[in-house]
């Protein structure tokens, strides 16, 4: 499967969860209903991914953590905040680097609208 299509697939299961439960819960209550939505499905999903630094040749816990990689591929930041920002982008398109995963989704689930709170993160980089 592509990035695209697991893009798409995370976009669709966000949509479902945002509406059944909303906006305004904790980041970490959207982040276990993808979990269990995507195993659902029978995608290789893992969460809260220590990304280790790799700085001349020495590997340093940093305490970067992924909320959530699919299939190796597509990194999912989940967020629940007022609005996001420029840290959170530079957030997500460090750990697309680190991972050397091409794609990310930085979902913010405090919208109103559940498409305007997604952001579609490309890894230039590779």
């Amino acid at each position: 499967m592509t990035e695209n299509e697991l893009a798409k697939i995370a976009f669709d299961t966000g949509l479902k969860i945002h509406r059944i439960l909303g906006p305004g819960l904790l980041e970490s209550a959207y982040e276990e209903c993808l979990f269990y939505e995507l195993k659902k499905l029978h995608l290789n999903v893992e969460k809260q991914v220590v990304l280790p630094v790799i700085y001349e040749e020495v590997k340093l816990d940093a305490g970067y953590r992924i909320d959530l990689k699919i299939e190796n591929k597509l990194i999912l930041e989940i967020k629940s905040v007022e609005a996001l920002k420029d840290i959170h982008t530079a957030q997500i398109l460090t750990y697309l680097k680190l991972s050397k995963c091409k794609l990310g989704l930085l979902i913010n689930f405090n919208m109103v609208l559940f498409k305007d709170g997604v952001k579609r993160i490309i890894n230039g980089m590779l």
